[in-house]
């Protein structure tokens, strides 16, 4: 079986910075071309609080994602999405069958923001 993207090197992931973080607000984000949610997550120290416009709304209510942890690349810059500052990318597998149909990647353990993926 093949692999869908090119190889690369080890050194190209050791440069993302991919931490757990908690969702602590979650808001519709009706401006956006696809279905998105805005949220708040605290990543503790180092990096602190960042918002992030996630497409989690094929799955998710706001009930399911407030108080509960998420991955997500915290060292990309900012991208501005419908006027919207997106400051890091929350990290879920995608189904290949429809592209909106995201499910989130997460720690099974309370009690982790802040740790960095290794």
């Amino acid at each position: 079986m093949g692999h869908s993207k090119p190889e690369t090197a080890i050194e190209i992931f050791d440069q993302l910075e991919i931490r757990s973080g908690r969702v602590v607000a979650v808001e519709p984000f009706p401006e956006a071309r696809k279905p998105a949610f805005k949220l708040t997550l605290d990543f503790g120290e180092p990096v602190g609080v960042l918002r992030s416009s996630a497409q989690l709304t094929h799955r998710y209510h706001v009930e399911d994602l407030l108080g509960t942890q998420i991955l997500a690349v915290v060292n990309f810059p900012p991208r501005l999405v419908a006027g919207f500052k997106s400051e890091c990318l929350v990290l879920g597998v995608i189904n290949p069958n429809d592209p909106g149909d995201i499910v989130l990647v997460r720690p099974d353990y309370a009690g982790t923001p802040g740790w960095e993926l290794g």
